[in-house]
């Protein structure tokens, strides 16, 4: 199963040194390739002619930019490319890329910041190929003028490699960087296009195959993975012709409390859109008329209730046979607070031999004893946003990949850290997903992501797996969402009903 992979600068460098010295590709080979990719987003991205503006320095990044400008120029652009930077430092690679694109009319106009701007008035997309992973210091001069004539430009920016501006390794700004629409990174994700606040700039991110070949990727282990569709169908096969209910999960659910019925209903839904065969639900007794007449397709049942309408300690004891039955269980959603909850979920943890789910409201019943993580007897996902992150004991302060996997190494579980690039780990393997949008920061959009999750840890999918899948499952449901209705109006069923879109 192949899957896209996020790598360092150093690491790039020695891949690409790799590609040249010992395998013998030229430079210009991938510079080419790079270029073709960056013009092939413009096209799909402005329209198949239109007219650019390309802002390059002398590096390696430039030459991307700067082949990319006559390969524009081929399909009928207007282009013009600006260098930013002295001509006689452009490196062998670009200068190559330049007298390709003088022999074809093109022209490399030393940056002026009248004619950029000028320029840009008229542009209908900008390229920025002023500095890729090498940059390590705050912009200034020249480069930092025309960061910033992009930006008030307000004309849509096509990223090579990543916005300049933006440090690959941490995502730092270094003094400013380019607001892309689109940034076309090359051969895999870089750290800083997925941590903030570089992943602020990144806008929409595409990974692109420049042709290093296998036997050069061979010799990197990736800092982590970037799930996809393709993943995403090889996880998920079409379903076999001489199956039953029973094949596709028993799942449970533990949702819900006086007031809070939305969680459980939502959580339920989804993992029924996802494809679980039989879903039982378990709800304080005074909700369950509301929930049963809310869920056709759903087994729902009451539990012991204190005067709250929140779980008792002694649902416990009824919960423990429906466990044996099921493959997968979620507990948390609209549970709400109490002694009671929170015993309920400890003693889940601590006799459950199936995957659990653990959110929102179960997080808070293990934030003042995440001892009891380490006594499960079980596979265990958690599914915080930085808030229940930090009440679980984990560091905000710290790099978001290492805060994460290190409390998935502290507590045994597999940490699924809800935000913009949402960060799936069990402590070594790291995940990141790229799709969503800001029109899922809404109540209720977590439930969705959860009942996702145990549908797919039902179908017996590993917990890793199964929780990548779904925040990226979740995050395209998000998208389609967003294109079809808008960001601020969808709401979580609106994500609901797109989940049987991804899915074979």
């Amino acid at each position: 199963m192949s899957v896209k992979g996020i790598a360092s600068a150093a690491q790039m460098r020695r891949l690409d040194q790799y590609a040249i010295r010992t395998l013998g590709i030229p430079g210009t080979r991938l510079m080419e390739h790079a270029a073709a990719a960056v013009a092939d987003a413009v096209c799909a991205f402005a329209g198949s002619v239109g007219t650019a503006v390309a802002v390059c320095c002398s590096g390696n990044n430039g030459g991307d930019g700067i082949g990319c400008a006559y390969l524009l120029r081929r399909r009928g652009w207007q282009v013009r490319c600006f260098l930013v930077g002295e001509r006689g430092k452009l490196t062998p690679d670009s200068a190559a890329m330049c007298r390709t694109l003088e022999s074809e009319g093109g022209r490399l106009e030393r940056f002026d910041a009248a004619a950029l701007q000028e320029a840009l008035k008229s542009a209908d997309i900008a390229v920025d190929a002023l500095f890729g992973t090498g940059l390590n210091a705050p912009l200034r001069g020249d480069a930092l003028a025309a960061v910033q004539l992009l930006n008030a430009s307000k004309v849509p920016v096509v990223a090579c490699d990543l916005p300049s501006g933006v440090a690959a390794d941490t995502g730092e700004v270094l003094g400013d960087a380019v607001e892309a629409a689109l940034t076309v990174t090359f051969t895999a994700a870089k750290p800083g296009l997925l941590l903030p606040p570089g992943m602020s700039r990144v806008g929409k991110l595409q990974v692109a195959d420049i042709c290093i070949p296998a036997e050069a990727l061979a010799t990197e282990h990736w800092l982590g993975e970037l799930p996809d569709a393709a993943w995403i169908a090889d996880l998920l096969p079409p379903r076999r012709v001489d199956t039953h209910k029973g094949d596709y999960g028993r799942i449970l659910l533990l949702c819900g409390s006086r007031g809070l019925t939305g969680a459980a209903a939502m959580a339920a839904k989804s993992a029924l859109r996802t494809g679980a065969g039989l879903i039982s639900l378990g709800v304080p007794a005074s909700v369950y008329p509301i929930l049963a007449a809310k869920l056709d397709e759903i087994m729902v049942f009451p539990l012991p209730e204190d005067e709250n309408g929140r779980l008792k300690a002694t649902a416990v004891e009824e919960l423990l046979p429906r466990l044996q039955s099921c493959d997968a269980c979620l507990i948390g959603p609209g549970l709400g607070r109490s002694e009671g909850v929170r015993a309920v979920v400890h003693e889940i943890l601590r006799r459950s031999k199936i995957p659990l789910v653990v959110d929102a409201d179960g997080i808070n019943a293990l934030s003042e004893h995440i001892d009891v993580l380490r006594e499960a007897a079980c596979p265990v996902v958690l599914t915080p946003h930085d808030g229940e992150f930090a009440r679980l004991g984990g560091d905000l302060t710290e790099d978001r990949f290492e805060a994460a996997k290190q409390l998935a190494r502290q507590t045994g579980s597999v940490v699924l850290r809800k935000g913009y690039r949402t960060i799936v780990t069990d402590g070594e393997v790291l995940r990141v997903n790229t799709t969503g949008n800001p029109g899922m920061a809404t109540g209720g959009s977590g439930d969705v992501l959860s009942g996702i999750l145990l549908a797919l840890l039902g179908f017996g999918l590993a917990p890793l797996d199964a929780a990548a899948a779904a925040a990226w499952l979740h995050g395209a449901a998000g998208d389609l969402a967003a294109a079809e209705i808008g960001q601020y109006g969808m709401c979580p069923t609106d994500l609901i009903a797109r989940i049987p879109q991804f899915l074979p």
